[in-house]
């Protein structure tokens, strides 16, 4: 028996009236008509690109490719379907899919908005922000008032660090529709960017009134909180963040560093493990032994301690090692590379590697920064067997002529660190910043500083007043033997910070207002190294100050007797 034939005219209808609905939110009933619709002719365009779209609404991302890439067999040209079709792709992160989508969009209808400015968006997600920033204002040149385009091109603006310029455009989206909650989230972005936190809760204030679901605007919030030292509020922030994505590893590692800050370490450093989950890191080291975070004692066993953050971390927790060698186990440590010879002389050790190389065999292992965990170290408990570093006598006999012919008292500078450390702005200081320390009279100053800023380099070579010996250190048992031969370190946070302090050598760090946890919130004092004196900002960015307390003390610092 033939099969009826349906009028296109009640296809047209049924789909007309699950377009209705889908617009009124009821997808379930939309779904019903759309499905009717492909009962009846399987390969109906628009009721394949239609339910294809509701599944994507619905987060059914895979069965909304399925029906999309359907319908685009039936109008390979559709610019629309091509258009949706990237947004489907995006939302797999199969982002040059998309890109290629979007792209033969516009190939079909060059004016195509929606494609122009979905292709922004994956240009971003691509880190490519200058294309992406083409895409957005090539929309806004075809209609200034599109917002979405002008929000997105601020979000452009702030990838390339044009900060300033994206607040003007979160400002302009907010002058067309003052209570657009994506242009108040994205402008407290680029405020807490400018270092301006304060303004940057509001604005996310503002964005959480009319959308408390928004899990990116509690985390950021927090953040910024937490940058006013505002620790408990901020751990609220993300603990609501936390309520709303309980996978939210990002949230999970910062709520960390708030509760070591306010010194509740079995909380934090629970939390710290959450390190591994964080965005960008493809999870923990991949060894086949065992991980090993203090369930058992070690005994005889040998473990491998493995440095998997920055300089100063390596520094800070390798001294573990001895405290697990006198309990019984075999210690192997594998560092940087620039720290291995330094390393090489920690009480304890069996073998140290540099990263890279092939360790010994062992039985377990652990990262450096999860040992606080695996010990239970509390602020009454962090081992400070303090100096667990020492330069070599071979490398102090190297460094010796060319130290001893300055004049004591004898400070070691260091002013920055690396210039692409997430907190660089914040916790390191210009070279012409420190020129009226220099003026001080009766001090011989030597700058162990690495790699300075290009518009550095030239003024040392001018800077009488400073002896720079920073391009001249291989690695750091150089930099140990020359802390080893002044009389006061001189530091921001920095890696040279804790060399000196885990040598015992006379250290004075300078400090943001935000300090890293490990110097505590207040007092002149860390657990971590006791010896060392803490020189903290009153305010954001003020170093004017630190640096004029820092002055008046070294004016009057004796030097010790040697």
């Amino acid at each position: 028996m033939a099969k009826p034939v349906i009028p296109a005219q009640n296809l047209g209808q049924m789909l007309q009236d699950g377009l209705a609905l889908h617009r009124q939110g009821r997808l379930d009933d939309a779904e019903k008509f759309y499905t009717r619709v492909l009962k009846l002719q399987r390969d109906q365009f628009d009721a394949l690109h239609l339910l294809g779209m509701l599944n994507h609404q619905r987060g059914k991302t895979g069965e909304a490719y399925r029906l999309l890439t359907a319908a685009l067999k039936v109008d390979p040209r559709s610019a629309d379907a091509l258009s949706n079709l990237g947004l489907v792709l995006h939302a797999l992160k199969r982002d040059g899919e998309a890109l290629q989508s979007f792209d033969k969009a516009l190939a079909m209808a060059p004016g195509h908005l929606e494609s122009l400015n979905n292709r922004g968006n994956v240009l971003l997600a691509l880190k490519r922000p200058a294309d992406a920033l083409s895409s957005f204002e090539q929309v806004l040149a075809r209609e200034p008032r599109h917002l979405q385009a002008r929000v997105n091109r601020g979000n452009a603006l702030s990838e390339l660090r044009r900060n300033d310029e994206a607040l003007a455009e979160y400002d302009a989206a907010l002058a067309a529709q003052p209570g657009n909650p994506n242009a108040l989230y994205n402008r407290g972005n680029a405020l807490r960017l400018l270092g301006r936190e304060r303004d940057a809760v509001a604005a996310y204030d503002k964005a959480l009134a009319m959308l408390p679901a928004h899990v990116t605007a509690w985390y950021n919030r927090a953040l910024a909180l937490a940058a006013l030292n505002r620790h408990r509020e901020a751990l609220e922030s993300f603990g609501k963040a936390l309520s709303l994505r309980p996978d939210y590893a990002d949230a999970e590692f910062s709520a960390a560093l708030s509760h070591l800050t306010l010194g509740d370490y079995r909380r934090g450093f629970a939390a710290y493990e959450a390190r591994w989950k964080r965005s960008g890191m493809s999870g923990r080291p991949r060894f086949r032994q065992p991980l090993w975070l203090g369930e058992y004692p070690l005994g005889n066993r040998t473990i491998l301690l493995h440095a998997e953050q920055g300089l100063g971390d390596s520094i800070q927790f390798a001294r573990y090692a001895p405290l697990l060698a006198r309990g019984g186990a075999r210690v192997i440590l594998e560092v940087q590379p620039e720290l291995k010879a330094l390393l090489s002389g920690l009480d304890g050790v069996a073998a140290v590697i540099g990263r890279g190389e092939t360790p010994p065999p062992f039985d377990v292992q652990s990262p450096l920064a999860s040992l606080p965990l695996a010990l239970k170290t509390d602020p009454a408990t962090v081992p400070v067997e303090i100096p667990y570093l020492r330069a070599s006598e071979a490398r102090i006999a190297e460094w010796r002529p060319r130290l001893e012919a300055l004049p004591a008292p004898r400070v070691a500078l260091v002013w920055s660190g690396r210039s692409t450390h997430v907190n660089d702005r914040n916790r390191s200081i210009s070279l012409p910043q420190l020129a009226p320390l220099l003026d001080i009279a009766g001090v011989s100053f030597v700058s162990v500083q690495r790699e300075p800023r290009a518009a550095e380099a030239e003024l040392l070579t001018r800077e009488s007043r400073l002896r720079h010996v920073g391009d001249d250190l291989n690695d750091f048992s150089d930099t140990a033997a020359v802390l080893a031969l002044v009389d006061l370190v001189i530091s921001v946070d920095t890696s040279v910070a804790h060399l000196a302090a885990a040598m015992g050598r006379p250290t004075w760090v300078l400090l943001p207002f935000q300090p890293d946890w490990r110097w505590t919130l207040d007092g002149d004092r860390s657990p971590w190294y006791p010896q060392v004196r803490l020189f903290r900002q009153s305010a954001p960015g003020d170093w004017a100050n630190v640096l004029s307390r820092l002055g008046e003390e070294l004016a009057s610092w004796p030097a010790p007797v040697t």
